[in-house]
């Protein structure tokens, strides 16, 4: 149950980055270099953190 609730925040927050980024390309011209350099930034940003926190394995020894 616990990774339940873990993939449905994380699925929840990648629904409002997706919201938000076609806002952005709606709003700041389509497809430019610059908007799509901003999407993979958030991206990165937003996802990599929280799949180290909550989906990497760890070392027993770091523990």
């Amino acid at each position: 149950m616990k990774y339940g609730v873990k993939i449905a925040g994380l699925v929840l927050l990648g629904l409002v980055w997706i919201w938000l980024c076609r806002g952005l390309l709606n709003a700041g011209g389509g497809f430019t270099l610059k908007n799509l350099f901003l999407i993979a930034a958030s991206g990165i940003i937003i996802f990599v953190p929280l799949w180290k926190k909550y989906f990497a394995k760890t070392d027993s020894k770091k523990q």
